[in-house]
């Protein structure tokens, strides 16, 4: 049952990356298509992320208060019907907002996911859980911009859409028949807003919760920056075809699958302080040899990525640890909880992505620098969040 669980959590949180990474080697493509600036095309990712970030304020509160199961099926149903609209889009504006529906739709499995598994299991169970969930996820965003390369050459890019929408529906089909209720109808909590907006605060005003999830936050920083320049990256600063988004995607997701591995695996043999830590000591390894390459090198496979994998590997190695630190604050509302770290998490992720990588993406030493400098963010955070640990 833990391998069934598993997979299905890790195909609901996977709906998300790829909305994002799947559509990314048809950027020129839509952009010709609807002969508008690459720069419009650029905010139908922004738009998708914000949204994104947005709605998973709500879905663990609503699950919460209506069950787990059914907040994920209506959120596949939306996600399918901007799915297809976005694969018949006549215009820009029509793309923008399926996407921006897509991205209100896409949240509720990671949300709920996390939410589930708190529901089910506690300490190293959880942990371990976690880092499987996470691993399985992590082939998400290898596959999806070698997938959406493959499909934007042969079947142009409304096909990507309609990937999307058979993948949401393959899960809507999987989360029917083999995903069981977590949350018993007397474990709800009442929708009454007054009490729900009382909880929300009660999470906001917890120091040392905010703190930790700013710090994963940040640190994904780094990933989302290459994310959000992937095409940019690939094309223009390392020279390579539209088809060749697998020399960025599998350095990062393989590192990520790697470290989630053995973050599962030291679960019961390191306490999580000590994982974290030693994350932080691989990252700040990756951002600085990525610096320093960069500073002498024109950036070129693979060196230009070998960096980025031991950062991912270090990423992975300490986010479950330091996402169930800040969760345990909250036994209770394990849903609302989940949805308040998961949208401060991909809020900054929207930013940085967004609004940040356009700045940096026709440098590849001032990305080196935006991930160091998003790492010196996210390690101030943790450092303060220990502060705070007595004081909780």
């Amino acid at each position: 049952m833990n391998i069934l669980l598993t997979l299905l959590l890790a195909g609901l949180t996977m709906v998300g990356p790829l909305a994002i990474d799947t559509y990314l080697p048809s950027f020129p493509a839509i952009a010709l298509t609807f002969d508008t600036s690459a720069l419009l095309v650029q905010q139908t990712l922004s738009a998708f992320l914000f949204c994104f970030a947005f709605m998973m304020l709500f879905y663990g509160t609503l699950s919460d208060s209506f069950g787990r199961r059914p907040v994920i099926l209506w959120s596949l149903a939306l996600y399918v019907a901007a799915s297809i609209g976005g694969a018949m889009a006549p215009s820009i504006g029509v793309l923008l907002v399926c996407r921006v529906l897509q991205g209100l739709a896409a949240g509720a499995g990671s949300v709920v996911g996390r939410a589930i598994v708190q529901d089910r299991y506690s300490g190293a169970d959880a942990q371990k859980i976690l880092s499987h969930i996470m691993m399985v996820f992590g082939l998400a965003p290898a596959i999806a911009p070698v997938l959406g390369g493959w499909l934007q050459v042969t079947l142009g890019w409304r096909s990507v859409f309609w990937f999307l929408t058979a993948f949401a529906v393959l899960m809507m089909v999987a989360v029917q028949r083999w995903l069981p209720e977590s949350l018993p109808a007397r474990d709800r909590h009442p929708f009454h807003f007054g009490a729900i907006a009382a909880n929300y605060w009660k999470v906001l005003c917890h120091r040392r919760f905010l703190l930790l999830s700013i710090a994963v936050g940040m640190s994904f920083g780094g990933f989302g920056l290459y994310i959000g320049s992937a095409a940019y990256f690939i094309i223009n600063i390392l020279h390579l075809p539209v088809t060749s988004f697998a020399w960025l995607f599998i350095p990062l997701i393989s590192g990520m699958v790697v470290g989630s591995a053995l973050s599962a695996k030291f679960a019961h043999r390191y306490t999580q302080r000590a994982l974290i830590w030693i994350g932080y000591a691989l990252m700040a390894l990756g951002a600085v040899a990525n610096v320093v390459y960069n500073s002498y090198f024109a950036a070129a496979v693979p060196w230009a990525v070998l960096p980025l994998f031991v950062y991912s590997f270090a990423l992975a190695l300490a986010t479950p640890p330091m996402s169930l630190l800040a969760l345990d604050h909250f036994p209770n509302n394990n849903g609302l909880a989940s949805s308040m770290q998961s949208f401060i998490q991909m809020l900054l992720f929207a930013l940085v992505s967004g609004l940040v990588a356009p700045l940096l993406f026709d440098s590849a030493l001032k990305l080196a620098y935006g991930v160091l400098a998003g790492l010196a963010v996210s390690l101030l955070a943790w450092l303060l969040a220990q502060i705070g640990a007595s004081e909780d």
